[in-house]
C-alpha cells in the first residue's frame, strides 16, 4: 500500500539517537524569545578585516573558486596554511601532500575520525568536550571514553594518571582540544610531554583540534603536540579560520599531517562535502599572511573583553574559572546560593536566567558523559562587542543585588 511507513524501529540512526537538538539552538531560540543578550553561542558579533572581506568579493567578481576548487583545497591556501606552521611553530608540511583544506574545523574533525576509525575503536576525549566530537565518534562506530577535566587552584587540569588509566588495548586514538572549549584551558608543556610520551609507548594516533591556537592569554603559550618529540607522524592537526578572523559563517578549516594521514582524511572529507567556501579560501590565504601585529591586536582586543566579562560575573557572585585561552569562561554557579544557583543545576539555571536578568548562557553539562561533573558549571562567551558585554555585566550583577531565584 502507498503512504505507509515502517515502524519497526526509529527513524534516527541508533548510534546518533543520544544526540537530539543541540543546546546552542535551544538557548539561541530563548534569547530570541525574551530579547536577552546572548553570551551562549561562540560567534563574534562583528565581521573580520575589513580588507579579507574585500578579498573574497574580488574572488568571487574575478570567477575565483565559483565553481569546485580542487577537492584538497586551493593551493594558494594550502601554501598559506604551511607557511602559516613553518613561522608559528617551525612545523615544515608539503602543501600538496599534507594540507588538507575542509569545510571548518567540525568537518576536518569528522573526516579525521570517520578516516582512522574502525568500529569498536576506543577514543580518549577530554570531558567536558565540544559536542560534536561525541557525534563523530558515534558516526565513525568508535567508543568514546571520557577523561574528565577538574577544577584546581582556579582553572581545569587534566590528571595525567587518570589519562594513562584510561588507555586500553582498544584505545585507537586521543582526542586533544588546546586552547580547550569550554574551559579556557591551555594544557602546559608537561602535560603535552606527558601525552606525547603515552602515545609514543602505546602506539595511538593524535587528533588535534587547535582552532583558538591565537587567542591564548597572559603567560599561556599554545604548543602544538606535532612539535612534541614522536608525534609528528601520528598527529592531526586541525585549524580553522573562523576563529582567528571572525567570519565564522566561512566555513574554512584545515588538516595538517603526514602524508599518509592526510591521504586517509581525505579519503573520507571527499564523500562529505567533497568541497566547499571556493571564493572564501582565496580570502583566507590572504587573512593568512596578515602581519603579526593583526594577530597581537585581536588577542589584546580579547583579553579586554574577558577582563571586562570575568569582573561583572564575579561582582555578580559567580566563581570565575581563569580563562587562559579560547573566547569562553567557565563559571561556578553554586557561590551564587541554593535558591540563585538552582541546587547547582545549570541546566534549570540556564533556563530561568534569560527571564530574570536578560542574557544567554550554556550548561557546560551538555559537554559531559559524567553530567554530574558538569552539573554546577555555566559557560559565558566574550566574543562580542565591548557596549554588549558591558550591558551583560550590569544585567548579571543585579542577580546578587536582587539576591531572588532566577525564574522565581
Amino acid at each position: 500500500m502507498t503512504g505507509m511507513t515502517s515502524t519497526a524501529r526509529p527513524h534516527l540512526n541508533r548510534r546518533l539517537a543520544e544526540f537530539g537538538t543541540t543546546i546552542f539552538a535551544e538557548m539561541s531560540a530563548l534569547a530570541v524569545q525574551t530579547g536577552s543578550i546572548n553570551l551562549g553561542q561562540g560567534f563574534p558579533d562583528t565581521d573580520g578585516p575589513e580588507e579579507i572581506r574585500e578579498a573574497a568579493v574580488r574572488a568571487l567578481r574575478d570567477g575565483r573558486g565559483n565553481q569546485y576548487p580542487p577537492g584538497p583545497g586551493i593551493p594558494e591556501l594550502r601554501t598559506a596554511i604551511a607557511a602559516h606552521q613553518q613561522r608559528r611553530y617551525g612545523l615544515t608540511y608539503d602543501p600538496d601532500t599534507q594540507v588538507l583544506v575542509t569545510a571548518g574545523a567540525t568537518e576536518a574533525i569528522a573526516a579525521a575520525l570517520l578516516a582512522l576509525l574502525e568500529p569498536g575503536d576506543e577514543v580518549i576525549a577530554f570531558e567536558p568536550y565540544y559536542d560534536s566530537y561525541a557525534a563523530c565518534i558515534a558516526m565513525a562506530g568508535g567508543t568514546r571514553v571520557p577523561v574528565t577535566l577538574r577544577p584546581h587552584e582556579g582553572r581545569f587540569r587534566l590528571d595525567l594518571d587518570e589519562l594513562r588509566d584510561a588507555v586500553t588495548d582498544r584505545t585507537r586514538l586521543l582526542l586533544i582540544n588546546t586552547p580547550h572549549n569550554p574551559t579556557g584551558t591551555v594544557l602546559t608543556r608537561e602535560e603535552l610531554t606527558a601525552i606525547a610520551e603515552l602515545a609514543v609507548e602505546r602506539d595511538l594516533l593524535v587528533v588535534t583540534d587547535e582552532v583558538y591556537e591565537h587567542l591564548v592569554f597572559d603567560d599561556a603559550e599554545h604548543l602544538p603536540l606535532a612539535t612534541f618529540p614522536g608525534m609528528r607522524d601520528r598527529t592531526v592537526s586541525i585549524g580553522s579560520a573562523g576563529k582567528t578572523f571572525s567570519f565564522t559563517g566561512w566555513k574554512v578549516g584545515w588538516a595538517t599531517g603526514s602524508p599518509s594521514l592526510v591521504s586517509a582524511v581525505r579519503s573520507a572529507k571527499q564523500f562529505l562535502t567533497y568541497v566547499s567556501s571556493g571564493p572564501f579560501q582565496y580570502a583566507v590565504a590572504e587573512a593568512l599572511a596578515l602581519p603579526d601585529t593583526y594577530f597581537t591586536a585581536f588577542r589584546e582586543d580579547m583579553r579586554v573583553k574577558r577582563d571586562l566579562l570575568a569582573a561583572g560575573l564575579a561582582e555578580a557572585g559567580f566563581e570565575v574559572f581563569r580563562t587562559a585561552g579560547t573566547y569562553f569562561i567557565t563559571t561556578d554557579i553554586r557561590p551564587l546560593g541554593a535558591a540563585l544557583s538552582h541546587e547547582g543545576d545549570g541546566f534549570a539555571f540556564c533556563r530561568a536566567l534569560p527571564e530574570q536578568a536578560g542574557v544567554v548562557a550554556i550548561p557546560n553539562a551538555v559537554f559531559y558523559d559524567h553530567r554530574e561533573a558538569g552539573a554546577p558549571f555555566v559557560r559565558f562567551a566574550f566574543c562580542k562587542q565591548t557596549s554588549v558585554l558591558e550591558e551583560a555585566a550590569k544585567r548579571l550583577r543585579t542577580l546578587a543585588d536582587r539576591g531572588q531565584t532566577p525564574g522565581a
